[in-house]
């Protein structure tokens, strides 16, 4: 469809640019309800698009070119429409984990996997992050896609955050490379001064796999396939970001 488009619009620039030598755009072109071309027209119009192309390569190059930024623009649209119908989900549901200010004007939220490596990256940059700026608070989306490493994880962390650990909770599942067991997690609960019993018992709890469910569907709607996914604003930004990045997407969304 997008080549049959670009041949359509090749043909009436180059006809209209080439009426004093062929004589075709002379005739009456037909409009979008009339008739078809003739194959004697349709042959010629080819013959124009063929000899502006040899001629000027960049003509295919800048329609392309025309073309993706359309598509571009048009899927930030869609995207910054479907963020708006979801900004309740995305930054006033209690049960999501926050570091940084609670009450800051501007939330930058973090769909993520703990054994994702460039999540693992963006982790200490969004700490950072919370800590230095108090117009901004974190919000954490658990989306365990992984695996069976990555579920137990996640459900680890929530079952922290009953305790008020989850900061401290990720920010040791994420330090270790080793996929955590349920021994281990008991073990780094009890070293965080948490109970482990408990987080043992709240993490079967099956709010927690509603959590998480809900979670992996929020991100499904808004067009996130892979961690990390960071929101800010009205913007959807797929990938690990540098600090200076980041804070810069924070000027724009408290700029607008």
């Amino acid at each position: 469809m997008v080549f049959r488009s670009l041949i359509v619009a090749c043909a009436l620039a180059v006809g209209l640019l080439a009426a004093p030598q062929s004589g075709f755009a002379q005739q009456s072109m037909p409009t979008p309800t009339g008739s078809a071309l003739s194959p004697a027209q349709r042959a010629e119009v080819m013959a124009l698009i063929r000899q502006a192309l040899v001629q000027d390569p960049s003509i295919l190059r800048d329609a392309i070119g025309a073309l993706q930024a359309q598509d571009q623009a048009s899927q930030a649209a869609a995207q910054g429409n479907a963020i708006a119908a979801s900004r309740r989900a995305l930054t006033d549901n209690p049960a999501d984990p926050v570091i940084g200010n609670p009450h800051a004007r501007i939330s930058v939220v973090e769909f993520y996997d703990t054994r994702c490596p460039y999540c693992r990256v963006m982790r200490p940059e969004l700490a950072a992050l919370a800590k230095q700026d108090p117009n901004v608070r974190v919000i954490f989306k658990d989306i365990p896609i992984l695996g069976p490493d990555s579920v137990l994880e996640a459900r680890a962390l929530l079952a922290a955050q009953r305790q008020g650990g989850y900061a401290a909770m990720q920010a040791a599942v994420m330090s270790d490379n080793a996929p955590e067991t349920e021994a281990d997690l008991r073990a780094t609960a009890t070293r965080l001064g948490l109970n482990a019993d408990r987080l043992a018992r709240d993490m079967k709890d099956p709010r927690i796999s509603a959590q998480l469910a809900a979670n992996t569907s929020l991100a499904q709607s808004l067009g996130i396939t892979g961690t990390p996914a960071l929101i800010v604003g009205h913007q959807l930004v797929p990938g690990a970001i540098s600090m200076d990045d980041l804070q810069k997407l924070v000027a724009q969304a408290q700029a607008s």
